[in-house]
């Protein structure tokens, strides 16, 4: 076998970078490399075309092990294995007790409960958490940041009623005062105090957090992938720096840190994000001199993007989150959830549920992503992205800690005015194409109808009964999700109950009238219009006969830059003001069909969302 492979490698003659190059360059036929094949990312570094075994050369990322100082591999040696969770919102006690077995026999081994604060007590713990084996899954909760002392009190009592071995225990609180801050504009800092005694309740159980850095928040506000890692670098720092301050040991105070990340669909960049947020956190660890290097792990729970979500054609949905989940698999983390298709216009159902419990299933049992670890490792791509990333993450770290750390930051307003900027950049990008939303933006489902679906409203845990007015406020995320503007825009259509009909009237050459009628009918249907496509009209005159018959509110002619020429202004008048007439494309004689009176121009350099908006001011939609 060793000869054959020898062999076969021998009958391959090795290809240099160069000649990489020369054959690239020869194709590009004198056009920009850079501008054509090199991608500068978000992030603010470069993407080559391709990578060689040679930019590995010098990267100290391919030197670790799995199970190894700094991590950068994983925490784990043997397996790839991690916890499959979901979150229920607890209403009732003894309902919510039901659902989680239910749920513990579908898949799920990680569980993640949502609690009202005013109905914490012994009682309402032992009826949650009945006939559940608290030592063979998972366990998480969230409730009012004031009262997460009152929950750790509660559930030692709990654990050591029932027996339970603090070593086989596996879980979290959800403690973040900073998150709170963020997310609300209030100032809860003076919370933080109470990090030290929740550390102090839950010593003796070593694996289980009760510190949360809550950059999931980041991502579903839109955040690119270097923010919500550096600031959740920032994030960790400052409460590990407040725990040690108080005089709490640094391997204790690490070790009950927990990081909960978004997922973005950005599918290579993610899996870079999570091995090198292991990476520089255990170098953050390292510089307090923990006694073991053990309490350099991170552990970070990963679950996807609401912010990419969308109410129309919501199905895609699944492709994004299948995509997202994938890549935090394969980078390693310690458990995920899957965000539930429907989640961006109404409380998930039960086959949306089971369809994201799925979702992870079919990667473990059917992928077998659980198997290897770090199968990322080594590739020349992921490698040298895991690099750029941790650059540009590490220096924004640094940032944040020379203004005075992460609060002080959220104080001076400086992480949500960069985090809100990004939101605004990519709604733009999205609004002009740059980023794509499938179904959304681009290739939407002409005939669908939202019907009773309305986008959903965030809910606080704590169930909307308290209220804190006595902090001053200051900025908070701004969270609307990449498609909102698109959404509103057509349901503005469908609610005026008066659905426009764009007619394609296609003439002249075929493939280019063909090529810009499937491009109207992508870029009018995004505002919900009835589009209605044809096969091609001998004369303009037939053409606009025919719109006119079908009672066509807009009329696009769709043909080639040449024939605009011929074809446009004559169009133009025959319709002589009975429908808004369009031009596909923009040809070099614009100026001149400008002077005659047209108008209106869809092109790829287009703002598709502000462009709709006019159209439906025009039409008369509000």
């Amino acid at each position: 076998m060793a000869d054959s492979k020898e062999k076969l490698f021998s009958d391959f003659p090795s290809v240099s970078t160069q000649e990489w190059m020369d054959k690239i360059m020869v194709d590009l036929k004198g056009a920009d490399y850079e501008k054509k094949l090199v991608w500068k990312t978000n992030e603010g570094f470069k993407v080559k075309p391709f990578y060689r075994q040679e930019d590995l050369e010098g990267l100290k990322t391919t030197e670790g092990l799995p199970g190894e100082y700094p991590y950068i591999r994983g925490n784990k040696k043997d397996d790839n294995t991690w916890y499959i969770r979901q979150d229920v919102r607890v209403e009732e006690p003894a309902e919510a007790n039901q659902k989680a077995l239910d749920l513990l026999n579908k898949g799920i081994d990680s569980l993640g409960f949502h609690i009202k604060p005013k109905d914490l007590s012994a009682e309402y713990i032992a009826t949650l958490l009945k006939d559940i084996c608290c030592d063979c899954i998972e366990i998480n909760f969230t409730t009012c940041q004031r009262h997460s002392t009152q929950l750790a009190e509660l559930l030692v009592a709990y654990f050591k009623e029932k027996g339970y071995d603090p070593n086989k225990l596996y879980g979290s609180i959800n403690f973040d005062p900073i998150g709170k801050m963020l997310q609300k504009g209030k100032n809860v800092s003076p919370i933080i105090s109470k990090a030290k005694e929740l550390v102090e309740i839950l010593a003796e159980y070593p694996h289980f957090r009760c510190i949360g850095v809550n950059s999931l928040q980041l991502n579903n506000a839109g955040a690119y992938i270097y923010q919500e890692l550096g600031y959740a670098l920032a994030w960790g720092n400052e409460y590990l720096n407040r725990l040690t301050e108080a005089g709490v040991p640094v391997n204790l105070a690490a070790k009950k840190i927990k990081f909960n990340f978004g997922i973005s669909s950005n599918y290579f960049m993610e899996i870079a994000k999570f091995r090198a947020a292991r990476m520089l956190w255990a170098n953050i660890v390292k510089a307090y001199n923990p006694q073991c290097e053990c309490a350099c792990k991170m552990i970070a729970h990963a679950e996807t993007s609401s912010f990419n979500l969308t109410l129309f054609d919501a199905h895609v949905n699944l492709l994004r989150t299948q995509t997202e989940a994938m890549s935090a698999a394969i980078a390693g983390v310690n458990s995920i959830t899957v965000t539930p298709f429907d989640k961006a216009y109404e409380t998930p159902n039960d086959f949306s549920e089971r369809i994201a419990r799925n979702q992870q299933l079919l990667l473990k049992e059917e992928s077998h992503l659980n198997r290897i670890v770090d199968p990322a490792g080594g590739s020349y791509y992921i490698e040298n992205l895991t690099v750029s990333i941790a650059k540009q993450a590490w220096d924004l770290f640094l940032q944040v800690e020379e203004a005075g750390g992460m609060v002080k930051s959220i104080f001076d307003e400086s992480v949500q005015n960069a985090v809100n900027a990004s939101n605004k950049a990519r709604h733009e990008a999205v609004s002009k194409r740059k980023e794509i939303l499938l179904g959304t933006n681009q290739y939407p489902n002409f005939n669908e109808l939202a019907g009773e679906k309305t986008p959903s409203e965030h809910k606080c845990c704590c169930g909307g009964g308290h209220n804190h007015e006595e902090e001053a406020s200051f900025a908070k995320l701004e969270t609307s999700r990449a498609a909102s503007e698109f959404e509103a825009l057509r349901l503005q259509t469908e609610h005026s109950g008066k659905r426009p009909k764009a007619f394609m009237l296609t003439i002249g050459n075929l493939a280019m009238r063909q090529a810009r009628a499937q491009f109207s009918c992508n870029f009018l249907a995004c505002a919900g219009y009835e589009v209605i496509d044809n096969l091609g009209f001998p004369t303009v005159e037939e053409g606009v006969e025919a719109a006119m018959k079908a009672n066509a509110d807009i009329v696009v002619i769709c043909s080639s830059d040449d024939e605009y020429a011929e074809y446009a202004i004559p169009a133009f008048k025959a319709v002589n003001g009975r429908a808004m007439f369009i031009v596909a494309g923009a040809p070099a004689c614009m100026e001149e069909l400008k002077a005659a009176g047209i108008e209106n121009f869809i092109h790829v350099r287009c703002n598709v969302l502000e462009t709709l908006k006019e159209y439906n001011e025009k039409l008369g939609i509000k």
